[in-house]
């Protein structure tokens, strides 16, 4: 089939922008280099396997992701829409059957028949054809080299560390307990420890050999996901404040100093998450400390926590503000590899990537995101210069400061209302895309 263009990358971002292109109906070439071409923590060929965490944070509208989230649904999300059909029970996380979840996400595409699949690895830039690049952070060297050479730039960087799985029939439940924090549900499994157990824990943590990359000076971890042990080093009370505190847990022994929370990971809940526990702890390392805690003595690891190595790129020096290359017209970038983190994030820059290309295409007005929307200010974060760029998540500290020495609160309720308001009317533009596109 004749393709009208190309999508790099079978990941959030490159399946959330095969799938808008093809509502507004253009054929796409989704291009994927697994399984010929493995990443080191990917372990399928699904599209949209989540590879960390099985949370997309909250979906409470208080909550920077939780509005990412109605933003993106009120613009039709395909991610979105997979992500509520795999729903699990997580208190007020809005946590994900992974397996389901990524079976879904390649369903929805393999079933589309405006979307062909290639599984190769794209090595080099063809601007001939129409293309996103949603390569990720998990971009392959070879491309990466092609992406330093062509844009003139160096590729940036930061280590991510996931979390350890545990079968659950193998955690003792005599020495756990079910709750959950601030809520009536009981939809995480608790290993609680006492005062003397979670210092003798917390000191074995903080001098645990680590699996690092050889040279020092490339330890740069992302601020929002720290290995535990890094959390650990900057205080002997900071994870109990943290992944670590007992508060708001209903049934909890009166002797409980701090917990490790496990959540399910699949739907029958054979699998268990050690929530914030993301580790670059060598294996024989992660068996002998996290063994000291009381439920996880006799564990057995459906998965061991593991680092890799993202790459980004420097968005505000290489992107225009409608997310195109600036050095190669109609080749835009999305998702992670234009430098925002989380699975939410890379999603909704997928998207804004696929209405600026199909308005590029179909000759449309290209549809603004306000910063006064949470994609708009991931936009904005991406494309306007600053000197030092690093990965960012949603937030509303990337809220523009006002003037003056007293900056008020942002009034989250009330940023939410107007947010969704704005992307009702982008929603409304797209739609009326369609109708004058079958005018035609």
């Amino acid at each position: 089939m004749d393709i009208d263009i190309r999508v790099v990358g079978g990941g959030l971002a490159g399946s959330e922008a095969a799938l808008t292109l093809a509502r507004l109906g253009l054929t796409v070439e989704l291009w994927e280099m697994r399984p010929l071409h493995q990443t080191d923590i990917h372990e399928t060929d699904r599209l949209g396997e989540l590879v960390c965490s099985n949370s997309l944070g909250s979906d409470a509208l208080r909550d920077a992701r939780g509005l990412l989230k109605a933003e993106l649904r009120l613009l039709g999300s395909g991610i979105v829409r997979c992500a509520d059909a795999s729903r699990l029970p997580a208190g007020k996380a809005f946590a994900v059957d992974k397996d389901q979840f990524s079976s879904l996400v390649t369903e929805s595409i393999q079933s589309n028949p405006l979307i062909s699949i290639r599984r190769e690895e794209y090595k080099r830039i063809d601007s001939s054809v129409p293309t996103i690049l949603a390569t990720g952070p998990l971009t392959s060297p070879d491309f990466l080299h092609e992406l330093r050479e062509r844009l003139g730039c160096e590729n940036l960087f930061f280590y991510d560390a996931v979390a350890p799985s545990v079968w659950a029939h193998s955690v003792d439940r005599n020495s756990s307990f079910l709750s959950s924090r601030g809520g009536d549900a009981a939809d995480y499994l608790n290993c609680p420890l006492t005062r003397e157990e979670y210092y003798a824990f917390v000191h074995a943590l903080q001098s645990a050999r680590q699996h690092l990359p050889e040279t020092p000076d490339e330890q740069k971890y992302f601020e929002g996901c720290l290995p535990v042990e890094e959390i650990a080093r900057r205080g002997d009370d900071t994870l109990r404040f943290g992944p670590m505190r007992p508060v708001g847990l209903r049934e909890r022994p009166a002797d409980c100093f701090a917990v490790i929370q496990l959540r399910k990971e699949n739907r029958e809940g054979t699998v268990l998450g050690l929530v914030g526990f993301q580790t670059s702890l060598a294996v024989a390392e992660q068996q002998r400390v996290l063994g000291m805690i009381p439920a996880l003595r006799n564990a057995e690891y459906v998965r061991y926590g593991l680092i890799h190595r993202n790459a980004f790129l420097r968005g505000p020096s290489v992107l225009s503000a409608d997310l195109q290359l600036g050095a190669f017209p109609h080749v835009w970038a999305a998702g992670q590899l234009c430098g925002v983190d989380g699975y939410m994030e890379s999603t909704a820059l997928g998207l804004v990537a696929a209405l600026n290309a199909a308005a590029s295409l179909h000759g449309f007005p290209r549809p603004v995101f306000s910063v006064q929307t949470m994609m708009g200010l991931l936009v904005d974060y991406v494309t306007r210069d600053r000197e030092d760029f690093q990965p960012t998540n949603a937030n509303y500290g990337l809220l523009p400061l006002e003037p003056g020495p007293k900056q008020k609160a942002v009034d989250r309720e009330t940023f939410a209302v107007v947010a969704l308001e704005h992307i009702r009317q982008v929603a409304d533009q797209v739609g009326a895309w369609t109708a004058q596109k079958m005018s035609l």
